[in-house]
């Protein structure tokens, strides 16, 4: 009747043995990570990550202010390289000005298809589509309204597409600002500790705030730089495309005009 029930109960205690297997391997990971934390100052790379204050009975604990600008600056390069991806992709040129959609559009307005290409633009062709829409709707008011209205849409798309990758921008100036706070504090707390000792610090008792001047500087400059490098990149490539997704719509409205002449001939 119940002949099901021990293997039941094996597997039941094997899963409670792998659970617990593995929330002591948990915990085991937390305490070697606390005590790697403990032991911050005889690794390089914890420098990068955690700022330590020598004590004057040779001790160490954590700079909690300094860590904390650090951690600030490590969150900000990971949205950083988060908001350089977006940014490049995003504004890829074949986004902006996709040839075969314009092409289409191109030949529908040569064929005449006026409401089509109406239609067709408010969805398809990038940049250049939504350039040639605001012509379109522009062409009761005769051709010169056309032209105003596809020049003054290319420069809202250009600026809204700027717009979105201004924070890159910021993320550049803002970044070395705030490495540059740390360097300050890391200085106040080095000379801090001159004084503290009278004048004769130990130089391994000023290690702590000097390098907390450095490593929140090497953050810093490891964010600013790359945002502000792709920032110049994206702005080129949104510059270079939107002129060029202009140029085209400004040539499909002279079609329009020349048709126009030919048909009242």
């Amino acid at each position: 009747m119940n002949t099901d029930t021990p293997s039941h109960t094996s597997l039941d205690a094997s899963t409670a043995m792998r659970r617990r297997a593995r929330h002591g391997s948990i915990a085991a990971a937390i305490a070697l990570t606390v005590a790697a934390t403990a032991t911050a100052e005889t690794s390089f790379a914890s420098a990068f990550f955690v700022s330590l204050e020598r004590l004057p009975d040779g001790t160490s604990r954590i700079d909690w202010v300094g860590s904390a600008l650090v951690w600030v600056l490590i969150a900000m390069s990971v949205a950083s390289v988060s908001l350089i991806w977006i940014a490049f992709a995003g504004n890829r040129p074949e986004d902006i000005l996709p040839r075969p959609e314009v092409d289409a559009l191109r030949r529908a307005v040569a064929e005449g298809r006026w409401q089509e290409a109406l239609d067709a633009s408010r969805t398809q062709g990038g940049d250049y589509g939504i350039i040639l829409h605001a012509a379109l709707q522009a062409a009761p008011e005769g051709h010169d309204a056309m032209l105003r209205a596809a020049e003054s849409m290319a420069d809202e798309v250009v600026v809204r597409r700027l717009r979105r990758i201004e924070v890159l921008n910021v993320f550049g100036q803002v970044a070395p600002m705030v490495g540059l706070f740390g360097t300050v504090y890391g200085m106040i707390v080095a000379f801090f500790t001159i004084a503290r000792m009278g004048g004769t610090a130990d130089p391994v008792a000023l290690a702590g705030g000097i390098g907390t001047a450095l490593v929140t500087t090497f953050w810093g400059l490891l964010i600013g730089i790359p945002a502000l490098a792709a920032f110049a990149m994206v702005r080129n490539r949104i510059d270079a495309a939107g002129a060029e997704a202009a140029r085209e719509a400004e040539r499909t409205v002279a079609r329009l005009r020349i048709a126009a002449a030919g048909i009242r001939a």
